[in-house]
């Protein structure tokens, strides 16, 4: 195999898909990248069995071929280079020759029969949304997803469709973040749960743009086809909890607040909760709310901030942490948050927006 490429245009690649090499393999396989030549396209693919990644890009390509190469020195070395560089690329037998310029470095192989590749994912839904629709919907829930939660299903990311939207959907049983979308293309209903893993991959990989994106749902296997590059990954196996039933139906206590006002009085108030649970006590009546804080160490904090409420007081508390993260989800001025009682969930959405809700659950304090 042998080909040539300019130094910016192997990079690009590289970048994208060096994220789901781990430092620490199980298969020596599993930390190289598999570099296929074919025609005038280089593709380079990695892997970690969960998540794979593939980006094309063009190249003078003189002897067809597929080898693996070792991943992160491939990078290093690419990434060093002086900028504007062409690079030739040689493999023979179990060595890999790489010339740019003054410089010569010589890589050990794996042969491309031993790298895991995930060939089909099987009939399944499809359907297409711009780049910028499925970065949203990521960015407005990821942070909802649970950590290491042995309720396996909790982490990741319900991705759902429905005859015309897409939905998505996180929680870690403490707070929930929901985000919907419409999409013509989507005609069934179909329900998958994508690590977390991969939806961190997802988001780095898209573009606040216009570009469309082609989404597959398989039986085991979600795939994302982007211009230059194609996402894969596993799913998990389990069934999301049904998240109808924890956005609070009841909820009519409409507390309506300026959303920059009420993040840095949140803020501010954090400083001296709990460490540890993030406390803050929130005390509304018809025209202010106050929010208070208390530690072990008996410093307390207080704010009080204009806001519109037209019921009876209320006083509940909160993991200021969870409100924070959904307030930063919304785009809008005003932010509503709304009340059933002081020991039910709340719901907090953008005035007038009903595509994103989030749901965080009260605290004893």
């Amino acid at each position: 195999m042998k080909f040539e490429i300019d130094r910016e245009e192997l990079l690009k690649p590289l970048q994208a898909v060096i994220g789901v090499v781990e430092r620490r393999q199980t298969l020596p396989v599993l930390a190289n990248v598999l570099v296929v030549a074919e025609g005038d396209l280089l593709t380079i693919t990695a892997t970690d069995l969960e998540v794979e990644l593939a980006a094309r890009v063009e190249a003078k390509i003189t002897t067809p071929g597929r080898i693996t190469l070792p991943a992160r020195k491939l990078m290093d070395i690419v990434r060093n280079l002086p900028a504007a560089v062409r690079i030739q690329v040689t493999v023979d037998q179990d060595k890999a020759q790489i010339v740019a310029a003054r410089s010569r470095f010589t890589l050990a192989t794996l042969p491309a029969n031993d790298f895991p590749l995930v060939d089909g994912i099987g009939e399944g839904e499809a359907f297409t949304l711009n780049q910028a629709q499925l970065r949203t919907l990521i960015e407005k829930t990821h942070f909802s997803m649970a950590v290491q939660d042995v309720r396996y299903y909790l982490n990741g990311l319900l991705l759902e469709v429905d005859a015309g939207t897409v939905r998505a959907v996180a929680t870690d049983g403490h707070r929930l973040a929901l985000a919907e979308t419409s999409a013509t293309s989507v005609s069934g209903m179909r329900q998958v749960i994508v690590p977390r893993k991969g939806i961190q991959e997802l988001l780095r990989l898209l573009a606040d743009s216009d570009q469309d994106v082609q989404i597959e749902l398989g039986s085991n296997h979600i795939r994302v086809s982007l211009e230059h590059t194609r996402f894969t990954s596993k799913l998990i196996d389990g069934r999301f909890p049904d998240y109808q039933r924890v956005i609070p139906a009841a909820a009519d206590k409409v507390m309506e607040v300026d959303r920059e006002t009420l993040r840095q009085a949140l803020v501010r108030a954090s400083i001296l909760s709990n460490e540890k649970y993030r406390g803050v006590r929130f005390n509304v009546s018809q025209h202010e709310l106050r929010i208070q804080s208390h530690n072990p160490e008996q410093e307390e904090a207080e704010e009080e901030l204009p806001v519109r409420f037209d019921a009876q007081p209320i006083e509940i508390g909160f993991n200021a942490s969870y409100v924070l993260d959904a307030i930063n989800a919304v785009d809008e001025e005003a932010v509503e948050m709304v009340f059933v009682d002081a020991n039910s969930s709340c719901l907090i959405r953008g005035k007038d927006n009903a595509d994103s809700k989030y749901v965080v659950m009260p605290m004893r304090l």
